[in-house]
């Protein structure tokens, strides 16, 4: 008997060809339903991971939510990128072969998207380092607001006008970036001019003692308060008070309004610019 009669040969009905056939088509199959599986596992491994990374985060204040949700974002697209290749070794192709060519066609789509590439490269830094989080008041590249969102790409910022600043990362990156909120104090600074005639010792504990009696006031460090220079209408006196950075403004401009009231209300006069005009008279 020859090779092709015995595969053919029939057995109740089923030759030996038909056998490798169906072994074939039942092969197929169940490679395709581990793809499946495969890729259903890593859609719900990274994600369930990513949310519980994302979470972790969040239930601390003292921890930087943007910090973790890069992590969960990151963690996930690690693991899809495994399931990947467990789906393409599920079908025998051979991943090293893969990945050198991914790594070809990257560099070439890297060539092509160096400005969006260093966006994506300043963003990993700004997460990484975090010389700014969500909710700080900054300077970056001139602009000036409140950092609403960090992303791969850009960083949008809420001006004190509530308008939207849109900056991308290689900017802000590249850029001296001024914090207002890195530290949990500041110092706040006033000049205040009284005139020539007044009791310098008296206008000075009007003004401080009007300043500290705000409980906004820091008593350490100690307030700082002396006549810095003689101008050519006042006497100015320099006022420095330590206050939390969230109370900065407010307690500026309430206290610049609250000692003019207390030197007017002491009698201590706050001058202003007067201008003398001779005029020579005919004979």
């Amino acid at each position: 008997m020859t090779l092709d009669e015995i595969v053919n040969y029939k057995v109740f009905g089923t030759s030996l060809a038909d056998l490798m056939s169906l072994e074939l088509v039942l092969s197929l199959a169940g490679s395709v339903l581990t793809a499946i599986a495969i890729i259903v596992l890593g859609f719900v491994l990274g994600g369930w991971i990513s949310r519980r990374i994302r979470a972790l985060g969040g239930r601390n204040r003292h921890l930087d939510v943007t910090l973790f949700s890069f992590l969960g974002n990151l963690v996930r697209y690690a693991i899809l990128a495994f399931a990947f290749l467990f789906v393409l070794n599920t079908f025998g192709v051979r991943t090293t072969s893969f990945v050198a060519v991914i790594g070809a066609a990257g560099l070439a789509i890297g060539l092509a998207l160096q400005g969006t590439l260093s966006n994506v490269a300043a963003g990993v830094m700004i997460v990484m380092f975090r010389p700014i989080k969500v909710g700080d008041f900054v300077v970056i590249d001139g602009q000036t607001g409140t950092v609403k969102e960090i992303t791969l790409n850009f960083t949008e910022l809420a001006e004190v006008s509530n308008v939207q600043i849109i900056i991308p990362n290689a900017n802000v990156w590249g850029n001296t970036i001024v914090n207002y909120s890195a530290y949990p104090v500041r110092r706040v600074e006033w000049v205040f001019g009284v005139s020539y005639g007044a009791n310098l010792a008296r206008a000075e504990e009007v003004i401080l003692s009007t300043i500290t009696a705000d409980p906004r006031a820091k008593a350490d460090p100690a307030p700082f308060i002396q006549v810095t220079n003689l101008g050519d209408f006042s006497v100015d006196f320099t006022v420095r008070v330590w206050c939390d950075s969230g109370d900065f403004w407010a307690f500026k401009t309430d206290m610049t309004r609250k000692v003019k009231e207390a030197l007017d209300a002491a009698g201590i006069e706050i001058p202003f610019p007067t201008r003398t005009v001779l005029t020579a008279q005919a004979g």
